[in-house]
C-alpha cells in the first residue's frame, strides 16, 4: 500500500475523532516553572532535587521535546541528540545497538517497564508518541531500583499532567513530512491533539496521535531498506489519564496507554551487504506483490493505577502502583528461519509479553541528630510471561514465566546542607519457569543447518542482593563532585540463550544472572552563565552476552563471558543572553571481553559521539533551534577470511545537522518547520556499518522537510 497525503475529508475525520475522544494540551507548566525542571523521580522513585543526586542524570524538558517534534516524531533521534552516553539513532524502528554506556537501558512509562528483558527485541524506545510526554528522565549506569533489565540505566518517559488552573485546555497539531531530495511517494501526514483540565477534585488528560509515513529516501533519492524500516508506516497512540483527589493527602490516578506502529508496504528489498559495499534499498515489486509476511512493528497496551497518601502515618508517604501490560512485537520475514525439510522457506517471529506488577513504596522523612534523613523502602512484585513464537506456528523461544519478589531500602542523609550521602540495598527472589521444549532446526542453505535439541525444562531460581552507595559534596557552585558505586542484577535475554541451546537439559544452559558493578565519579560546575558536567565510569560483569558465529550451522551463538566497559562524558551549556543558549556534549565508551582480551562489538559499544545545540529566540513569538551531531570512527576489528563478521564492521565518521523554527501568529496559532539532514549528507548510520548481516546496511535519511501548524486553546 502506498501513502501520499490525506484528503481534507480524511483530515476532518481524524480531527473529529481525536477531539471527540479528547486529548491533552501542550502544557507549558515545565517551562513556566523552572523549579520542576530541577526535580526528578526516576533515581529514587520519589521526587527529589537533581542537586541532591550523586549520579549522572539527563532531564529532557517539554520544550526540548516540542522542538524535536518539529523535525521528527522518532524518539530514537530525540534521545540520541540530547543524551550523552546514548548510542546514535539507528534510523529504524529498532533500538538494537542503541545502548546506554555500552549496555541495554530499561525503557519505562511513568515507572512501568516497556522493554521485554526476558527476550529483548529492542523495540522498547517506541512505546508511545512524543506528544504525550511531559519530560524524559535518564539515569545512567547499572541500577536495581526498578529490577531486571536496567543494566545500562533507565530511560523513563514521564507523561503529561493536567493543567491545574483550567477546566479545559487543549491543542491540535497538523503537519506534513516529505523528502527534499526526491518528492515521489514521500508525503507523510501527522495529527496529534489533546484536552486536559481540572474539575474540582477530578482531573483528566486525554491525548491521541496518528501518523502516516510515506517512503523514506536517502541522500541519493533511493528508498531506504525495509529491515526494521519506517517507510509506509502507520503509527497511532491513544492516551488517557484520570485523577481524583480525595483530600489534601490522598489521590487516585488511572492511566491507559495504547501504541501501535506497523509497516504495510508493497515494496521489496534489494539486499546489499557491508562487505560487498552494496547498500540495501527498496523498490516497488515488479509483480505487484507486497512484502512477505504480516506488517512488522510494535503494539502495546498499558494500564496503570496509582494511589498515593502523603501522610499514611507520621512523616511518611505511601505510593502504591498496580499495572498490567501486553506487548506484541512483530518482526520482518527472514529466510534465516527456513527449514526446507518441513516446507518453510523462512519465518516471521513475534515477541509476546504480558506483565502484571504491584509496587508499594514508603517514603519517610525526619531529622536524626540534626541530620535531614530520608528512608525509601518497599516491596515490588512482578509476573512477566514472555515467549517468541513464529507466525507459522513453530516455537522459537518457549514461554518463560517469571515471578519476581523484591524488597528494598534506600537511605539519604544531608549533612551541613552540602554533603549528600546515599546508600541502599535490594534483594531479588526470582523464579523462572520453562516447560520442556525443542529448539528449531533452522537452515541458511540446504547444507547449512542447526541441530535441533529436545530440552528438559525446569524452574530456575535466582537470588541476588545488590548494593549501592554514593556521596555528593556541593562544595560551591563552581565545584560539586560526586562518587558512586551501584550494582544491578540482570537476567535479560534469557530467551536468546534458550532458542540456541545445544544441550538437552535447561540446567546445563548458562542462564545465570549477571551482577553488574558500576563505578562512577564526576562533578558539575556553574560559573555565571556556564554550566559544565563531567563523569567517568567503569562497569564490570562476570557474565556478559556477546555473539559467536558458528560457520557449520550458520547460527550466531550467544557467548557468556566477563566484560569490562569504561568511558567518559562531558556536557557544557552556556546562556549567551536571555534569548540565546548553547550546549555541547561529547561521549566516548569502550569495552572488552576480559576473558579473551578482545574488544566488544558494535552491538554493545558505540562510536564516539558529539553534539552541539543552539536555541535562539530572535523576537517575541519566534524560536529557532539547530542540532549538530557528530559520530566518530571506531575500527577495532579485522576481517575473517576476507570479510567482516557479526557486529564487527568498521565505523566511518559522519555528521548531521537538523534545524527547526516556529512563529506565533497570534490568536493561539503557531506555524513551524523542521529540516532533518539539512546538508543532505550521504552516509550510513553507525548500526548499518557495524552489522554485517544481509539487509541491515541501509543508508541514512536524506534531507527531509516537516511543516505544520498548532492551535492551542
Amino acid at each position: 500500500m502506498r501513502y501520499t497525503c490525506l484528503t481534507p475529508i480524511s483530515y476532518l475525520s481524524i480531527l473529529s475523532v481525536l477531539v471527540s475522544t479528547a486529548l491533552e494540551a501542550q502544557s507549558n507548566t515545565q517551562n513556566d516553572n523552572p523549579t520542576i525542571e530541577r526535580m526528578i523521580v526516576t533515581g529514587s522513585r520519589i521526587m527529589e532535587s537533581i542537586d541532591e543526586v550523586p549520579a549522572s542524570i539527563v532531564i529532557i524538558t517539554q520544550q526540548q521535546i516540542q522542538d524535536q517534534l518539529k523535525v521528527t516524531s522518532e524518539l530514537q533521534s530525540l534521545l540520541s541528540t540530547l543524551v550523552p552516553g546514548l548510542a546514535p539513532s539507528t534510523g529504524t524502528s529498532s533500538n538494537s545497538s542503541q545502548t546506554l554506556r555500552g549496555r541495554s537501558p530499561l525503557i519505562m512509562i511513568d515507572g512501568v517497564p516497556q522493554s521485554t528483558p526476558l527476550r529483548n527485541g529492542s523495540l522498547g524506545v517506541r512505546s508511545l508518541d512524543a506528544s504525550t510526554i511531559e519530560r524524559i528522565e535518564v539515569i545512567k549506569g547499572a541500577t536495581s531500583v526498578y529490577g531486571n533489565g536496567a543494566a545500562g540505566g533507565i530511560i523513563n518517559y514521564i507523561t503529561k499532567k493536567a493543567a491545574s488552573d483550567k477546566a479545559m485546555a487543549g491543542h491540535v497539531t497538523i503537519s506534513s513530512r516529505f523528502s527534499a531530495v526526491k518528492l515521489d511517494d514521500t508525503f507523510g501526514n501527522r495529527v496529534d491533539a489533546g484536552l486536559n483540565g481540572q474539575l474540582d477534585k477530578f482531573s483528566y488528560v486525554l491525548n491521541a496521535s496518528y501518523e502516516e509515513n510515506g517512503v523514506q529516501r536517502d541522500a541519493q533519492g533511493d528508498i531506504l531498506g525495509l529491515t526494521y524500516g519506517l517507510s509506509d508506516t502507520n503509527s497511532q497512540n491513544y492516551f488517557t489519564k484520570f485523577g481524583y483527589q480525595f483530600d489534601d493527602e490522598k489521590t487516585l490516578q488511572l492511566t491507559y496507554n495504547y501504541f501501535k506502529s506497523k509497516q504495510d508496504t508493497d515494496l521489496i528489498n534489494v539486499v546489499g551487504n557491508i562487505n560487498s559495499g552494496d547498500k540495501t534499498y527498496a523498490i516497488e515489486s515488479p509483480d505487484g506483490s507486497s512484502i512477505i509476511g504480516e506488517p512488522q512493528g510494535p503494539e502495546n497496551h498499558n494500564v496503570m493505577l496509582k494511589y498515593s497518601d502523603d501522610e499514611i502515618f507520621s512523616q511518611t508517604q505511601l505510593v502504591v502502583d498496580a499495572y498490567t501490560q501486553r506487548i506484541e512485537n512483530v518482526f520482518f520475514f527472514s529466510t534465516n528461519l527456513a527449514n526446507p525439510e518441513q516446507g518453510f522457506s523462512g519465518g516471521q517471529s513475534i515477541i509476546e509479553s504480558e506483565k502484571k506488577g504491584l509496587r508499594a513504596t514508603f517514603n519517610s522523612q525526619f531529622t536524626l541528630q540534626d541530620i535531614d534523613t530520608t528512608l525509601i523502602y518497599g516491596i515490588d512484585a512482578l509476573n512477566d510471561v514472555t515467549s517468541q513464537p513464529l507466525v507459522d506456528g513453530r516455537v522459537w523461544v518457549p514461554e518463560m514465566d517469571m515471578e519476581n519478589i523484591a524488597g528494598f531500602v534506600q537511605g539519604k542523609w544531608i549533612l551541613n546542607d552540602d554533603i549528600i550521602i546515599k546508600a541502599g540495598v535490594r534483594h531479588e527472589n526470582i523464579d523462572l519457569q520453562v516447560a520442556d521444549f525443542s529448539t528449531l532446526r533452522l537452515c541458511r542453505t540446504a547444507d547449512q543447518c542447526s541441530v535441533a535439541f529436545d530440552v528438559v525444562g525446569d524452574t530456575l531460581n535466582y537470588k541476588a542482593t545488590t548494593y549501592n552507595a554514593a556521596i555528593r559534596y556541593n562544595l560551591s557552585d563552581a565545584f560539586r563532585p560526586f562518587i558512586s558505586y551501584s550494582q544491578g542484577a540482570d537476567i535479560s535475554d534469557t530467551g536468546r540463550l534458550l532458542r540456541t541451546a545445544t544441550v538437552t537439559d535447561i540446567a546445563l544452559i548458562r542462564t545465570q544472572a549477571s551482577i553488574i558493578d558500576n563505578y562512577e565519579l564526576g562533578f558539575t560546575s556553574e560559573i555565571d552563565a556556564l554550566r559544565f558536567e563531567f563523569s567517568a565510569y567503569r562497569s564490570t560483569s562476570e557474565l556478559g552476552t556477546t555473539n559467536s558465529y558458528d560457520a557449520e550451522t550458520g547460527v550466531y551463538l550467544p557467548v557468556r563471558a566477563p566484560q569490562e566497559i569504561y568511558g567518559y562524558e562531558a556536557l557544557a551549556t552556556y546562556k549567551v543572553q536571555p534569548n540565546l543558549d548553547l550546549s555541547a556534549t561529547y561521549s566516548w565508551v569502550e569495552g572488552k571481553n576480559t576473558e579473551l582480551d578482545v574488544y566488544l562489538g558494535g552491538k554493545d559499544i558505540s562510536a564516539p559521539k558529539g553534539t552541539f545545540n543552539v536555541n535562539w529566540q530572535p523576537v517575541d513569538g519566534a524560536r529557532l533551534a539547530l542540532n549538530y551531531l557528530y559520530v566518530g570512527s571506531r575500527k577495532r576489528f579485522g576481517q575473517v577470511d576476507g570479510e567482516y563478521i557479526g557486529d564487527q564492521g568498521p565505523v566511518d565518521s559522519y555528521q548531521l545537522i537538523n534545524i527547526n523554527g516556529s512563529y506565533d501568529l497570534g490568536n493561539q496559532w503557531q506555524v513551524f518547520m523542521g529540516i532533518e539532514n539539512l546538508l543532505n549528507n550521504d552516509y550510513y548510520p553507525a548500526r548499518s556499518q557495524v552489522y554485517t548481516y544481509d539487509g541491515y546496511n541501509h543508508k541514512g535519511l536524506g534531507m527531509t522537510v516537516n511543516i505544520g501548524a498548532t492551535y492551542q486553546f
